[in-house]
């Protein structure tokens, strides 16, 4: 008789079972949901740094032209 016990489940763990397995749902949508979050923001990181390198770029590559621009200007006032 105490095998029959055992076997049947009391609402109080039928409730505690159900609740937990609504828990390990939610859970695993939670951590989908925070997964995608941090996909879009890496992805956005990349955007904002291929942004920056190429500003850094264009500004590298006029700081050279203006030092060319005045070194040519120099050499020209020097042989006249």
């Amino acid at each position: 008789m105490a095998d029959q016990k055992s076997r049947q489940l009391s609402p109080a763990s039928l409730a505690r079972a159900d609740r937990q397995r609504v828990a390990q749902d939610e859970a695993a949508r939670a951590m989908a949901e925070v997964e995608r979050a941090a996909i879009a923001v890496r992805k956005n990181m990349e955007r904002l740094r291929e942004l920056r390198e190429t500003r850094e770029a264009q500004e590298k590559s006029e700081q050279t032209a203006a030092t060319v621009k005045t070194s040519k200007k120099r050499k020209l006032a020097k042989s006249k």
